[in-house]
C-alpha cells in the first residue's frame, strides 16, 4: 500500500441575523476575489520581493562518464521571494541541483527519505532501464530510508532537458507541488550549431508553482485552478540580463506538479532547437510555446534593442471542463550593453532526422482518458490505476500505433515513460513536430495519433496525464515491453 496525503476541511455551523450574515459573505468575496470557491484563500495574499537578478542552479555534473550523488528529500524553511515557508525539498532547496551528464554516462545516486510519507525518484523523458534500480517508479523509499538508484544511459540517449521528480502511487502531486522538482541536462545539443554558436551564454528557466498555506507550501488539497505563484528557478519575477543582438540558449521547462505556461517573449521569437529532450531535425520559430505539464523545450533567444522586455505567460482554458490560467510575468529580460551582431540562426537542417511514418506497424490501440462527473476520478480505458495489473504489452524493437482519444471536456498532458514518440496528427490534421517527444495535450472531447517504438530496455513502465492530480486519482496505466 502507498501512502496518501490527504487533508480534511473542519466546518462548523452556526446562525446569524440575514444582513449580518450577507455582510460577512461580502467582505470575504472583497478578500478572495472569487466568492464561494474554496480553493481560494480568505486572507490577503502575501507580498514578496521580486526583480532580483536570475540564479542558475547548483550543478552535480558526470566526470569520466560518472556522476556520484546524494540527494536527501527533507522537509525545510526554503526563501521564497524574501519569505519564508515549509517546502519538501531535494537538499534543503526549492530549487535543486541539476544533474548534468552526456550520453554514455552512468549515474550512481543514493536517495535519503527523511519525510514521515514514501517517495521515490524518476528521470523524466530519459531512455534508460525501467526496471530494477534504474527508472523503477514501482520502488518506495519508506520514512528513514536510503535507496541506491544506478542508471547506465545508452550512447544514443538524446541531448536536451530533462528532470527529476517523484512518483509515488497517490502522492506524487503533493510531493512536486511542496518543491521536489529539478533539472536534468544532457550535454551535446550544442554539437549541432554552427561553431559560432557553441558556446553562448545558456540559462535554465524552470518553471514551478506555489500555492501557500499559511506558513507553508500547500500540499493538501491542491486545486489547479487557484490562485498560484509562479516562480522561475525558485524566484519571483527575476530579471535575465542579455546585451542587443547576443544570442542565448534557454532551457524551458514545466517542472510544475498541474499547471500549463504559454511562454511568450514580448516582441521576440522562440528559435527552437530541442522539444523534450530530443534536438529538432530542422529549427522553427514562434512568439509563443504551450508547455503542457512535463514539457521542455530548448530555444535560441537574441537580444532586442536596449530596454526591458517581460517573459509572460499568456491566459490559457484547457477546455470548458478543465481550468483557466491567467496572465503573468514569470521574469524580465533586461538588453543593455555593448550590442553585438545578431548570429545568422540555422533554417535548414539541425539534427539528425527521427520518423516513423514508414515504419512498419506492429500493432495499433486506442488509449482512452475519461473522468467522472465530478472530477474526482480519472481513467484510462474506463479503469483507475492499479499497480498490480498490467494493461498493455508491447514487444520489443516494434512500433506500435496510437489513437488517444479524450472523452473529458478538459485537456490532458499525455506523457508516456522510456520511450519517446512522435506525434502524427491531432483531431485528424497530420502534424509535424520535427521530432519526439513523451508529452503532449490531449485536446478536450479530442485526440491525436501518435508512432512510439520499443527498444533497449525491457521491463514494466507507465503512461499517465502528467497533469499529477489527475494522475494520483487514476488516471494512469502499465505497460510491460517483452521481448
Amino acid at each position: 500500500m502507498w501512502m496518501s496525503v490527504s487533508g480534511g476541511v473542519m466546518r462548523s455551523r452556526f446562525v446569524l441575523p440575514r444582513v449580518a450574515m450577507l455582510l460577512i459573505l461580502a467582505i470575504g468575496a472583497l478578500m478572495s476575489g472569487c466568492a464561494g470557491d474554496p480553493s481560494r484563500s480568505s486572507s490577503p495574499a502575501p507580498s514578496f520581493a521580486e526583480g532580483s537578478p536570475l540564479k542558475e542552479p547548483a550543478q552535480m555534473v558526470s566526470h569520466n562518464g560518472l556522476l556520484r550523488a546524494e540527494i536527501a528529500v527533507e522537509r525545510r524553511r526554503v526563501d521564497l521571494g524574501g519569505r519564508k515557508f515549509w517546502a519538501l525539498t531535494y537538499n534543503g532547496g526549492y530549487m535543486p541541483p541539476t544533474l548534468r551528464i552526456r550520453p554514455g554516462d552512468k549515474l550512481e545516486l543514493d536517495l535519503k527519505n527523511t519525510l514521515n510519507e514514501v517517495t521515490n525518484l524518476h528521470v523524466h523523458g530519459l531512455h534508460v532501464s525501467p526496471s530494477g534500480n534504474a527508472d523503477n517508479i514501482f520502488i518506495r523509499i519508506d520514512p528513514g530510508q536510503t535507496f541506491h538508484y544506478s542508471f547506465q544511459f545508452p550512447n544514443t540517449l538524446r541531448a536536451g532537458t530533462y528532470w527529476y521528480h517523484p512518483h509515488p502511487h497517490h502522492t506524487s502531486a503533493a510531493q512536486v507541488a511542496g518543491g521536489m522538482s529539478g533539472i536534468i541536462i544532457i550535454d551535446s545539443l550544442q554539437q549541432y550549431l554552427p561553431a559560432n554558436l557553441r558556446h553562448i551564454t545558456e540559462h535554465v528557466i524552470a518553471l514551478k508553482d506555489f500555492q501557500v498555506q499559511g506558513d507553508a507550501i500547500r500540499t493538501e488539497n491542491l486545486h489547479i485552478g487557484a490562485p498560484t505563484h509562479r516562480t522561475v528557478n525558485g524566484q519571483l519575477n527575476p530579471t535575465i540580463p542579455i546585451r542587443p543582438g547576443e544570442t542565448q540558449l534557454w532551457r524551458l521547462a514545466n517542472i510544475s506538479a498541474n499547471i500549463y505556461y504559454k511562454v511568450h517573449l514580448k516582441g521576440q521569437k522562440f528559435h527552437v532547437i530541442a522539444h523534450d529532450g530530443t534536438p529538432v531535425d530542422r529549427i522553427w520559430t514562434t512568439d509563443s510555446l504551450l508547455l503542457a505539464a512535463g514539457a521542455r523545450f530548448d530555444v535560441l533567444v537574441q537580444g532586442g534593442p536596449a530596454g526591458r522586455t517581460q517573459l509572460q505567460t499568456l491566459a490559457y482554458k484547457t477546455g470548458p471542463g478543465g481550468n483557466s490560467f491567467p496572465q503573468a510575468n514569470l521574469a524580465t529580460l533586461v538588453s543593455e550593453g555593448p550590442a553585438a551582431q545578431p548570429a545568422t540562426l540555422p533554417t535548414s537542417s539541425f539534427a539528425p532526422t527521427v520518423n516513423l511514418s514508414d515504419a512498419p506497424i506492429a500493432a495499433r490501440r486506442t488509449v482512452v482518458f475519461s473522468e467522472n462527473k465530478a472530477g474526482t476520478k480519472f481513467y484510462i480505458n474506463g479503469k483507475q490505476f492499479d499497480p498490480n495489473r498490467v494493461d498493455m504489452r508491447a514487444k520489443l524493437n516494434t512500433v506500435e500505433e496510437w489513437t488517444v482519444r479524450n472523452d473529458s471536456n478538459e485537456e490532458h498532458s499525455f506523457h508516456v515513460h522510456t520511450n519517446h514518440f512522435q506525434l502524427m496528427s491531432i483531431n485528424g490534421r497530420p502534424h509535424q513536430g520535427h521530432g519526439l517527444q513523451d508529452v503532449a495535450s490531449v485536446p478536450a472531447k479530442g485526440q491525436f495519433v501518435i508512432r512510439i517504438r520499443f527498444k533497449d530496455y525491457t521491463g514494466k513502465t507507465v503512461l499517465h496525464c502528467h497533469i499529477l492530480n489527475h494522475e494520483d486519482a487514476g488516471m494512469m496505466a502499465v505497460l510491460d515491453i517483452v521481448k
